[in-house]
């Protein structure tokens, strides 16, 4: 009688124990594959964090070492010079297999001619101007109206900044265009529409004509800025070529910002970089902190889970291990017999692997079954306490960004400063968490049978090998 038929006769006979072996195995499995899924998500998840997250890395002038050089100076200028970025060095560096996509930024003030510009005052300037009046000309003379000049407004258009809500924003064929983007509270208080055309005087008093192809809608908690731009209502959007135009550079801008395809990437990026650029006079700055909010809970519920697998795999086996010594106690006169008839002991070993085999399949499948189920409520339950943890932490992050005040994005936007970007990371990260996909996928199953194999096998030889290794006379007599 072959070892295989021996083992499925056996499993027939001793039901009992059988079906003991089954649920222990089946609950083992269960813990192991949610673990398993529950990592598979949340790798899954870190991938889609690296495309969305939209990490940037900034050219910019490095005014640290332009302080050093001023205060180094005999003349000591009462004012900073920054060097432009060559706009032709920075399409050098977006060619660069790290970069999504480039932006950049260009900004002049102008004065309003055709209409009107929006100016307000805080309760401890006095009275609220209103909000259609004139600038004064202490704000006349910085300009009323912040020109900010673009390669694409769709980054900046699309956030909680921000949003379209007329028209179309500019892309790179607007370059050698007058077409601008405003806002949408300027473009109603003088009655202004897609399509309207708008006059402005730039510093050297020549008036340049405008065409309004968008009307964007500036964020509620948008702080008003001082000197030229008296609110964020006054930014008009337009391309950088064309404020290049208004200033009288050529080939020019103030920063660039460079959007990674890979976060992860962003510091082989910046050695690559500086390789073109004169670090002395520019500086590369790396903004990831969306990125990083979205990992720092993913890798928890990563790590959580791979610690769940190899746990419960390692407890698993012991205990099976303890389940097959017994059992072989149990069975040591039929092991005696057996040897003593001649059998191989790799056929005896054999036996019992088969027995588990079966074993393993029918308790795979209940795993299969009801591991969707555990995984999800599972990685709800470390999405929960991950949500809670990051998020208490990122308020008190917002909460001391607030008391210093907001201070103006870049491209002449104001912004909430530190809070609203803390409040989009807290955003992106709850709604990442929250769709943490959970699913029994072929690659999972194929998974979880190796760790179902590798644990029989190493319960088998350890409940084996006290046995097998006597003589067949001293199993029986034993």
């Amino acid at each position: 009688m072959n070892f295989i038929k021996r083992a499925f006769l056996n499993i027939k006979e001793k039901k009992g124990r059988s079906i003991l072996l089954l649920l222990v195995m089946s609950a083992i499995l269960l813990f192991v594959l949610s673990g398993i899924i529950i990592q598979n998500a949340a790798k899954s998840a870190i991938a889609t964090a690296k495309e969305s997250s939209n990490a940037t890395v900034t050219l910019t002038a490095n005014r640290e070492q332009a302080f050093k050089k001023t205060r180094k100076s005999k003349s000591k200028p009462t004012t900073l010079s920054l060097p432009s970025v060559s706009i032709a060095t920075a399409k050098k560096i977006a060619k660069s297999s790290y970069v999504k996509s480039y932006n950049v930024t260009n900004s002049t003030t102008v004065n309003a001619k055709s209409f009107t510009a929006i100016t307000t005052s805080s309760s401890n300037q006095g009275p609220s101007m209103g909000g259609n009046s004139k600038s004064q000309s202490s704000s006349s003379s910085q300009g009323d109206i912040t020109l900010s000049g673009v390669s694409s407004t769709s980054t900046i258009l699309s956030s909680s900044s921000a949003k379209l809500v007329s028209g179309r924003g500019l892309t790179v064929s607007d370059a050698d265009t007058n077409n601008v983007v405003i806002e949408k509270e300027l473009a109603k208080d003088n009655s202004l529409k897609v399509g309207s055309t708008i006059k402005v005087k730039d510093t050297n008093d020549k008036v340049r004509t405008l065409k309004v192809v968008g009307i964007y809608k500036a964020s509620n908690t948008a702080s008003t800025g001082g000197m030229g731009q008296s609110d964020p209502g006054n930014t008009i959007y337009t391309s950088a070529q064309y404020v290049n135009k208004v200033k009288g550079t050529t080939g020019k801008a103030e920063s660039v910002t460079f959007t990674m395809n890979n976060p992860a990437k962003a510091s082989t990026f910046i050695k690559q970089a500086k390789k073109l650029i004169s670090t002395s006079k520019f500086s590369l700055t790396t903004d990831d902190s969306t990125y990083q909010s979205l990992l720092t809970p993913l890798n928890n519920v990563k790590s959580f889970a791979n610690k769940i697998v190899w746990l419960v795999s390692i407890a698993g086996t012991i205990i099976l291990a303890l389940i097959v010594i017994l059992m072989i106690r149990e069975r040591r006169y039929e092991i005696g017999v057996l040897l003593s008839m001649g059998e191989k002991r790799w056929k005896v070993i054999s036996q019992f692997f088969t027995e588990m085999f079966v074993v393993l399949i029918f308790s795979t499948i209940i795993a299969v079954i009801g591991g969707g189920f555990v995984g999800n409520y599972m990685s709800k339950e470390l999405v929960s306490q991950s949500t809670s943890s990051t998020t208490s932490t990122m308020t008190v992050s917002s909460g001391q960004g607030q008391s210093q005040g907001g201070a103006p994005t870049q491209g002449g936007m104001p912004g909430g400063g530190g809070a609203t970007q803390q409040g989009q990371s807290v955003g992106s990260q709850q709604s990442s968490l929250s769709n943490l996909e959970v699913s029994v996928n072929m690659m999972s199953i194929f998974e979880l049978f190796g760790f179902g194999l590798i644990i029989i096998l190493i319960a088998i030889l350890a409940g084996t090998v006290n046995v097998l290794r006597l003589e067949p006379k001293k199993i029986l007599i034993l």
